[in-house]
């Protein structure tokens, strides 16, 4: 596929990786000549440096030909100019772009008589919802959902005292409930993954991703691991576009701090916010953390526009007391590398709302993408479609499929016979896949993707 990116900032950048693995054929454009030299030099994309709003820059990047655009500068304008002139002038298929204003995400302003937009983003909504959703799970690294909710997977740290440590994985079916089931569907050990089955034994300080009914998901957290107390109270270090969503996505229904160095932009969002205590200073300040009771906060996230703050406030306020900590971190590098030790969570942004976007990118009819890990696995919801003539997967067991190592499928949700509502299975290798069915595929390496996709493309009798 040949694939146009405007933009080489951080989810520019984390596209292009994302992407020029898969044999796209992938130009990158930016007005930041270091940034493009960056990216160059250790992915194997063109790049062209000028304005992205500019036709004749389109041009040059070679847009006449180009199947998919994405637009995802830092300025909203330019993302939009480039979707309604890839459509206007050059009749480019796909056009994908990345919005921060909420006032722009109109449905008629990105319609193809104004805008063109088919596919919007919003990376700063996508890291508020998921930082929600790890708060709502205490002690998860990951939690992420499938077929429109009514499938969860959660990633958790398997720690001494777990129900599972030092056994194998089958012994889980031993410890739920009739009638509820769970599937261990990945695990990583060292930053390595580990092809998990019946006999794999948990080990402690193991990343294991477990998938469940979202019904079902708390019951099994709970049987398996030792209880962890709900999150009552939050601080937030950062005031940004980042922090202020955060904030008030929270303070509904938790006990929310939040602190800002600059004082003019406290003051702003002290009178955006409602119900959340806006304190001004450094959330690197010993003194500051200490007076406001740092030793109490369930949950301190560090959400600055610097990694280096992030790492600093959040090491500080755990060796303070603080039960859990999360930092923002850009570079996936740092996170890679402070996650787990000081820090509980190390979150890469991009990484995080760049999911979104692959789901349109995706190759066959791919429902809903997830980035595992920072990038270093996916997981993937494909929808099966035809008979078994005309199809790899439907009407075939789980164990008759093609093995493709690394890949595995967690969960499967068929549709009610009145095409509304869906039932989760958790497959077993008898198993039988039926059209229609939304099958969650896990990827313990970015390299099966492509495998996984192709599986599940149809026959050209059934088109």
């Amino acid at each position: 596929m040949k694939i146009l990116i405007l933009g080489a900032g951080q989810v520019g950048a984390s596209v292009a990786e994302a992407l020029a693995s898969e044999a796209n054929d992938i130009t990158v454009v930016d007005q930041d000549h270091q940034a493009l030299s960056a990216l160059a030099d250790r992915l194997d994309v063109r790049t062209v440096a000028g304005n992205a709003a500019y036709p004749s820059v389109l041009r040059e990047a070679g847009i006449e030909d180009t199947e998919l655009l994405v637009a995802v500068t830092q300025s909203d304008q330019t993302n939009l100019v480039a979707c309604k002139i890839a459509r206007s002038l050059f009749s480019v298929t796909t056009r994908i772009a990345r919005l921060r204003s909420p006032d722009l995400l109109d449905p008629v302003l990105l319609s193809n008589d104004n805008f063109a937009v088919d596919y919007a983003i919003c990376p700063e909504q996508d890291i508020t919802d998921y930082i929600a959703k790890l708060i709502e799970f205490p002690g998860a690294l990951q939690v992420l959902e499938f077929a429109a909710g009514k499938v969860t997977l959660v990633g958790v740290r398997a720690k001494q005292g777990g129900l599972l440590v030092g056994k194998p994985i089958r012994a889980m079916r031993d410890h739920l409930p009739p009638g509820v089931d769970a599937r261990i569907a990945a695990i990583f050990r060292e930053h390595q993954p580990v092809d998990p089955d019946g006999d794999t034994v948990i080990e402690q300080g193991d990343e294991v991703f477990l998938v469940a009914d979202s019904q079902y998901i708390r019951l099994v957290l709970t049987e398996l691991r030792r209880s962890t107390e709900p999150v009552k109270r939050v601080m937030i270090a950062g005031g940004g576009n980042i922090g202020l969503r955060v904030a008030r996505t929270l303070e509904t229904r938790y006990e929310v701090k939040l602190i800002e160095v600059d004082r003019r932009r406290a003051e702003v969002i002290a009178g955006k916010l409602a119900n959340t205590l806006v304190l001004h200073g450094e959330a690197t300040d010993e003194n500051l953390l200490i007076q406001e009771n740092i030793d109490e906060i369930d949950m301190f996230l560090a959400l600055t526009n610097d990694d280096e703050d992030n790492i600093m406030a959040a090491s500080l306020a755990k060796r303070l007391g603080c039960k859990r900590v999360l930092a923002l971190i850009n570079r996936r590098a740092y996170a890679d590398m402070v996650q787990g030790g000081p820090i509980d969570i190390g979150m890469s942004p991009a990484q995080v709302s760049i999911g979104p976007l692959l789901t349109h990118v995706r190759r066959g009819d791919v429902a809903r993408v997830h980035s595992l890990r920072r990038g270093a696995a996916e997981a993937l919801e494909l929808i099966a479609h035809g008979d078994r003539k005309t199809s790899k997967v439907v009407g075939r067991r789980i164990e008759e499929l093609p093995k493709i190592r690394g890949a595995h499928i967690g969960a499967i949700v068929r549709q009610d016979s009145g095409g509304e509502g869906g039932r989760v299975i958790i497959p077993h290798h008898d198993t039988v896949i039926e059209s229609d069915d939304h099958v969650i595929v896990f990827c313990m390496r970015k390299r099966e993707v492509a495998q996984v996709e192709k599986l599940f493309q149809v026959g050209f009798q059934f088109l």
